[in-house]
């Protein structure tokens, strides 16, 4: 505990980021709100402060308790986090006349030996805010500024306590890593101790010592996160733990019968239970997407259950939780706006009494990838797209049928095996096709059809909260529409989509 990072989160778009760009020093660090700081702030050898979407000035922003962290930890401020500074400890902070957003550059660096120690003059930042630092905080001097920012950094005097008003975090500022590298690393003396090897031995310790000779239920999915979370767990507690693969009809094609090998071959204790029908049944006549993945969750559960219960003397329920599904659970003002329900986090039914165990819950996707990697785990088990917890009926839009799901499936395998024919697959970080509530007429032959439009879709990202589209070749999209029109029975047209996130989602619905 001793070498972690406390991320205080005003409510910034870029907190998760920050996050990511810690862990990518190989330093373990904690998101908290603003509003709950933790009572024992020994474990923490430095702290930083997060942008947010409010202004200083607003009645209704946020304002913590620094008390304890201030002059007592190393501090850094990013953005509202160093307006916040300015405006409660004696500087002066207004409006902008023009808002401060995109690229700049670091024309002025008045202190080369500690925030901005060997960052170049001229380096780019990005800066993302409405308000400006007219005037620093008392007992506070200027370390940067850039051409149309003059309080860009400042430092407090006499203590390790720094503020930026660009974001270090994003991919745009250049020189970012170096300064939080600079940051923790130099200035906090943080060691760099995060690693996949070090997480697996603490890990399987934990699970060993809290688990003891209880039995633990796991349902597995068939991807990455729920993957590890097995194997970690067999690692810790061998055949304590009971696996179960429900087949909920949704699935890719053929994908049920080719995980469930894969993972005996992996020396898994695993249960697969084909509950196809059961779920079609639950999901007759519903269009819209929340009843979809609420009917899908409930009868996962109902099934999961009636498993789960032919299992003597089971205390725990093992969960592929990870650290994004944890973060968004926890808003800065509440609960958050409900985009999607998640198939993770919400709780269980009180009839299934069990206790939750979630060993990835405090990892980001990628992490995830690197300490299965460290497990020995196949990379191309961990190379899998993500692929959404509801299945295809999510990506049928309208009402779900049997012949409907068959449609898709078909498609789906058709484009899927195109990727990795073309050696496209690991360029793209999640790829599926969707069937449209819509028919279009075609001519196939000399006679008029009127069948389904089928949408492809993939997309570039790193875990999932921002992504682009994929610019595909087009000889491979001609062929891969050419083989779903001419292959699958009821498609005859495709369209491919180029939205990103955001302001579209990955998934439709």
């Amino acid at each position: 505990m001793q070498n972690n990072v406390l991320i205080l989160d005003f409510g910034s778009q870029y907190t998760q980021l920050i996050a990511r760009r810690v862990r990518e020093l190989n330093i373990y660090c904690e998101i908290h709100p603003y509003h709950h700081i933790p009572e024992d702030l020994s474990g923490f050898k430095a702290v930083i402060l997060s942008g947010s979407p409010f202004s200083v000035r607003a009645e209704d922003a946020p304002h913590p308790d620094l008390s304890k962290i201030k002059g007592h930890k190393p501090l850094l401020a990013i953005c509202y986090g160093a307006q916040y500074l300015a405006h409660n400890f004696g500087g002066n902070v207004e409006a902008s006349n023009s808002r401060e957003y995109g690229r700049a550059h670091l024309t002025k660096i008045y202190d080369k030996t500690g925030l901005f120690k060997g960052i170049p003059q001229g380096s780019q930042v990005w800066m993302s805010h409405g308000d400006t630092i007219k005037q620093l905080p008392k007992n506070a001097t200027l370390i940067a500024s850039t051409e149309d920012v003059v309080n860009a950094a400042y430092k407090f005097n006499n203590e390790p306590t720094y503020a930026i008003q660009f974001h270090p975090e994003v991919y745009h500022t250049t020189h970012g890593k170096e300064l939080l590298f600079d940051f923790l690393v130099n200035i906090a003396k943080v060691k760099q101790t995060w690693t996949p090897a070090a997480f697996v031995d603490t890990t399987v310790q934990d699970l060993k010592n809290k688990l003891r000779n209880d039995k633990v239920v796991l349902g597995l999915s068939g991807g990455v996160d729920s993957t590890v979370a097995a194997v970690l767990l067999h690692k810790a507690i061998d055949k304590n733990l009971y696996c179960i693969f429900v087949n909920n009809g949704l699935l890719r094609k053929n994908e049920f019968e080719n995980v469930l090998h894969q993972y005996k071959d992996m020396g898994l204790n695993v249960k697969g239970v084909d509950a196809s029908k059961r779920f079609l049944t639950a999901l007759k006549n519903l269009s819209d997407p929340e009843k979809k993945r609420k009917a899908i969750g409930n009868t996962f559960i109902e099934v999961f259950d009636e498993e789960a219960h032919k299992i003597q003397n089971v205390h725990w329920l093992a969960q592929g939780t990870i650290y994004p599904d944890v973060i968004e659970s926890v808003s800065v003002n509440g609960p958050s706006v409900t985009i999607k329900s998640h198939h993770n986090v919400g709780g269980l039914p009180d009839f299934m009494k069990l206790k939750i165990v979630e060993p990835l819950r405090m990892l980001f996707k990628d992490e995830v990838r690197r300490v299965g990697k460290q497990l020995g785990i196949d990379a191309e088990l961990l190379g899998r797209h993500p692929f959404p917890g509801p299945g295809l009926a999510i990506r049928i839009l309208g009402d779900v049928t049997q012949d409907k799901v068959r449609i898709l499936q078909e498609v789906d395998a058709i484009f899927i095996s195109g990727l990795k024919k073309w050696n496209l697959y690991n360029k793209v970080w999640q790829a599926g096709a969707i069937l449209l509530p819509v028919n279009s007429v075609g001519v196939m032959g000399d006679e008029r059809t009127y069948e389904k439009v089928v949408a492809l879709r993939a997309v570039q990202s790193t875990d999932g909260m921002t992504a682009d589209w994929v610019n595909l070749p087009y000889k491979f999209l001609q062929e891969t529409s050419n083989n779903i029109i001419n292959k699958v029975k009821g498609v005859n047209r495709v369209v491919y989509d180029i939205s990103s996130k955001p302001p579209a989602t990955i998934e439709w619905e």
